[in-house]
């Protein structure tokens, strides 16, 4: 599986991302802010392709919206 970020860099398990804009999160009032760092991400099939945990909530995010720190 070639996961790319929105720069074009390839992406792997156990990286750190940044998001590049602001994110609601379905189904609550939290927005995830431009600039968070995420820790130690996992790499899945599907739309939402990347894994991970944001302030201890398992969250799925697309690889358009993060880059590789």
């Amino acid at each position: 599986m070639n996961v790319k970020d929105a720069n074009g860099a390839v992406l792997q398990d156990g990286d750190t991302v940044v998001l590049i804009k602001d994110l609601k999160v379905k189904g609550s009032s939290m927005v995830i802010k431009q600039g968070t760092k995420v820790k130690g991400i996992r790499l899945q099939e599907g739309d939402h392709n990347i894994g991970c945990k944001i302030d201890g909530s398992a969250m799925n995010l697309k690889s358009e919206f993060v880059k590789k720190a």
